[in-house]
């Protein structure tokens, strides 16, 4: 089975990221990753030995791996095709039966109605234009009972984001004590747009990226979601919002902020 999208500017630019995403991923670079939200993830994702999962947005395949090598029989999907490449790549060195193919999340007709058991989306639902095409896939592909768990920026706390139109979702407020980001008290949050929906330009400019990037995502409400999860006829049973340990926050300063409010949120839905 071949799964082709074509290309389209969103997934150009994560193709355009990949030597940095990459390093970034497979590193250890990425703090909130490892520290808060994979952690947060994986409890909710529980056992899943001999389950057939479904990665989507799986990206350069990391997590699909953590997957694979907990038992699952791991399919990964992602709409850039270098992505998807070079986590061909690392399966053919690991050999972890992991299958992977180029897809549009919204475009799974490839893989049959009601075939897997698991379908995760690990911090990418967000990425997705077609939130709601791609949410109805995914309970198409679900078999009855099947668990959709997938993670995304809290849509109440979206920070440093702005839209194309230059409307700022939010930012943290800080002391001005120092001129030293890292060495500054975040004391509050500041919303400033909440409800619509909004394309955002994001700029990856960390100085532990190899180089920096910029991709786009989409703000949505959580009444968004949803409403999009309860069309596709998929329960809401649990919900997580990622808290980082007090070592982790006291080893990675910018996570100490999100000791007070989420950076993320976890959804686990069932299909009726």
């Amino acid at each position: 089975m071949v799964l082709v999208v074509e290309g389209t500017r969103l997934s150009e630019e994560w193709d355009g990221a990949l030597e940095s995403w990459a390093d970034f991923v497979r590193r250890g670079k990425d703090f909130y990753r490892e520290e808060m939200n994979n952690p947060a993830f994986f409890s909710l994702v529980g056992n899943v030995r001999g389950k057939r999962i479904l990665d989507l947005a799986c990206g350069e395949g990391s997590n699909t791996r953590i997957l694979a090598k907990k038992g699952a029989r791991a399919v990964g999907v992602d709409f850039a095709g270098k992505l998807i490449e070079f986590a061909r790549r690392a399966e053919k060195k690991e050999k972890l039966g992991i299958e992977y193919y180029v897809s549009d999340a919204a475009h799974l007709e490839g893989f049959q109605s009601a075939s897997f058991d698991v379908v995760t989306c690990f911090m990418a639902l967000m990425d997705i234009e077609d939130y709601e095409e791609a949410i109805r896939e995914v309970s198409r592909v679900l078999k009855k009972a099947g668990r959709f768990i997938f993670s995304m920026t809290h849509p109440c706390y979206e920070f440093g984001m702005k839209s194309t139109s230059w409307r700022q979702i939010g930012d943290w407020k800080y002391e001005e004590t120092s001129k030293n980001l890292l060495e500054r008290k975040a004391l509050y949050y500041e919303a400033k747009t909440y409800f619509g929906i909004f394309r955002c330009e994001d700029l990856w400019d960390m100085k532990r990226l190899v180089k920096p990037f910029k991709t786009t995502s989409f703000h949505r409400t959580l009444t968004d979601y949803f409403t999009a999860l309860y069309r596709a006829n998929l329960l809401v049973r649990r919900l997580v919002e990622p808290r980082p340990s007090a070592r982790a926050a006291a080893k990675y300063p910018h996570l100490r902020k999100h000791r007070k409010i989420p950076q993320s949120i976890i959804i686990e839905a069932i299909k009726k």
